[in-house]
């Protein structure tokens, strides 16, 4: 018995020691590469596609096929589509023909209705879509299917957009790489062996890869941002309140509902403003003053290079630190305008002001959204099971519960933690006032190999702290490291000012080149 139990205790260790290292060594195989884009339909904005389409230069159905054929070409290298419905699809494009080809046209489909008629769209998955799986990457909830659209969703379909398809995501939407035990794991366009972001990250890799032109993401600590940091797009998590996150599973309520925010992610920076004014709510959109022009010129600009060196976060990759130099000095000699470099003290708390936030109300905890509608799911007992690879549950899920139930931060310590969030808020909007814009690292590290961020847990805090703040931030994609891996930058405004943001993405897209053609020796 005793010598059983020793060997049994040595299987236990190997399979720790092998668990561990498979983690560590996912990414040393070789680089992969997917095909570059070279049909011209997939190499149009969203905004350009849909006046083709409507002015009848191109078919409905060819930029339908289009995207099918793209997906089903990358997707087995990327595994970012989980679900599709290329025939309804298809069908769908087939009736938008025919209402274009008609003598007449209907007023419900003009163009002020239905600014986007005919355009593919991707969706993530953890948003309701009819005839589409809504899991979340979540076991328990692995057989069910949509019987009705997301807010969002109903709006961009409304605006005639043709879901062609929905996306994978991080388990129960809270960690920043794309797997679960439904769907797998997502890989980067630019390198397979690397993460892409979470978790809103099949979204990412789809339109990053050339698969998908406009999709719905989320947001609720960078699930946005990330991914399009990490994918080479365009994100906009936009100010809180203006587009509506209800369909969404897990969903937010109370005072997350200010930290949560859901968004469009795409290939081409001129989208961004048609996109979220198709997905805001008509009552909400009005506060935003789209249609004013924004001269650059007259914006006031700070930049942030790092947070402080808050402990547990990675130092910034000196090609990001970089880049942000680059859009300093652009901006500096182009426009005759001053940055100014600022360095709020209390950015180095940004994860502990995110976490505060987070646990002041009653929201079901993340324990229990993990045990679905099954059995309570004990943490450490699903990382045992997880060694041997026999657990529902991701190890990152596992580990945040596990964190969750170990680690809870105290009435004392929450109610400081949010006054000093106030007071950096308070701070970072006088600075801001309405022509103000500021410029943040997306993240320290450029996209980590797979597995990689389980080492690098804190990093989410470069974006998480905008979520805090209830700030609007536009996520820019500027050209690729040495490595061939997207560069990126946030710029974040004051609330409501979403418009400044926009503008000056599409200012640093026409400098940068916005998305990069995976692999294209262009």
């Amino acid at each position: 018995m005793a010598t059983s139990g020793f060997w049994a205790i040595i299987k236990f260790i190997s399979a720790i020691i092998g668990h561990m290292l498979s983690l560590l060594f996912i990414g040393v195989r070789p680089k992969a590469k997917i095909p570059a884009v070279t049909n011209d339909i997939l190499l149009q904005s969203a905004s350009k596609i849909a006046k083709q389409i409507r002015s009848r230069n191109i078919k409905c159905v060819s930029v339908i096929e289009a995207y099918i054929e793209r997906i089903q070409l990358v997707n087995p290298f990327l595994n970012a589509v989980v679900a599709n419905r290329f025939e309804e699809a298809l069908e769908e494009a087939r009736k938008v023909d025919k209402i274009l080809d008609s003598p007449t046209l209907d007023d419900k489909y003009s163009e002020a209705s239905t600014p986007f008629l005919g355009v593919p769209l991707t969706v993530k998955e953890a948003f309701a879509c009819i005839g589409l799986p809504n899991t979340s990457g979540l076991m328990s909830r692995k057989d069910i299917i949509s019987d009705k659209d997301a807010d969002v969703v109903a709006n961009l379909k409304k605006a005639g957009c043709i879901v062609i398809g929905s996306t994978n995501t991080s388990e129960l939407c809270m960690w920043y790489e794309s797997a679960n035990h439904i769907y797998g794991r997502s890989n980067n366009p630019y390198d397979l062996r690397r993460n892409v972001g979470g978790s809103s990250g099949g979204e990412g890799a789809i339109i990053g890869g050339g698969g998908s032109i406009i999709g719905v993401g989320s947001d609720i600590g960078g699930s946005i941002r990330m991914p399009c940091f990490f994918n080479g797009i365009f994100g906009h998590k936009p100010s809180p309140g203006i587009v509506s996150s209800a369909g969404q599973f897990p969903n937010a309520k109370d005072d997350r509902l200010e930290l949560l925010a859901t968004g469009p992610m795409c290939r081409y920076a001129e989208d961004l403003e048609p996109l979220l004014r198709i997905m805001a709510e008509e009552e909400n959109i009005k506060h935003l003053d789209l249609g004013k022009s924004v001269n650059i010129k007259k914006l006031r600009f700070f930049s942030i290079e790092d947070g402080g060196e808050e402990y547990l976060v990675s130092r910034l990759n000196p090609q990001l630190k970089q880049a942000q130099e680059n859009v300093i000095n652009y901006l500096e000699s182009e426009y005759g305008v001053e940055v100014s470099r600022i360095k709020p003290h209390r950015f180095k708390y940004s994860t502990g002001l995110w976490s505060a936030k987070m646990v002041t109300t009653d929201n079901e905890s993340f324990n229990s959204l993990l045990s679905g509608n099954g059995p309570k799911v004990m943490p450490f007992l699903e990382l045992i099971k997880s060694i041997f690879r026999k657990s529902d549950h991701t190890l990152p899920a596992i580990l945040l519960a596990l964190f969750e139930n170990l680690h809870k931060l105290s009435p004392d310590q929450t109610a400081k933690l949010t006054r000093s969030c106030e007071k950096l808020k308070d701070e970072i909007c006088n600075i801001l006032g309405d022509d103000g814009v500021l410029f943040y690292p997306s993240h320290p590290k450029l996209a980590q190999y797979h597995n990689a961020p389980l080492f690098t847990p804190m990093n989410f805090s470069h974006t998480a702290i905008f979520n805090a703040l209830g700030l609007p931030v536009t996520q820019v994609p500027l050209g690729l490291s040495s490595d061939g891996l997207p560069l990126g930058i946030q710029v974040v405004a004051n609330r409501n000012q979403d418009r400044l943001t926009i503008a000056v993405a599409m200012q640093l897209e026409k400098e940068f080149g916005g998305w990069r053609n995976p692999h294209s020796t262009e």
